[in-house]
């Protein structure tokens, strides 16, 4: 009995850290391509600053911003808060410009 409890305790405890990584993944995603977009659409402005606000104000933080002619690449991360205190990094990368003519 009480290593069935313990079992279902593990169990318990690791689903709710995977459940905590998807949800960080989605977010960093999401805050990856809104940065990125607004970034390559910020015309004479400074587009790593415009990608490190946006980051910022959707949970994340700028790790790496390279804008190459008309695109910008962005590389944002968050830290994930796990079960016993552990802590884990989840990072995202987007990349925005003008799309092909044709």
């Amino acid at each position: 009995m009480l290593v069935g409890c313990l079992v279902l305790a593990v169990a318990v405890v690791g689903g709710m850290g995977w459940a905590a990584v998807s949800v960080a993944r989605h977010r960093v995603g999401a805050a990856a391509d809104l940065a990125a977009l607004s970034a390559a659409y910020a015309v004479g402005a400074d587009p790593c600053g415009v990608a490190a606000r946006v980051a910022a104000a959707n949970g994340a933080v700028l790790a790496e911003c390279v804008p190459t002619g008309s695109e910008v690449t962005v590389r944002v991360g968050c830290e994930v808060r796990l079960p016993w205190g552990l802590a884990t990094q989840v990072m995202g990368q987007a990349r925005a410009g003008p799309g092909a003519a044709g």
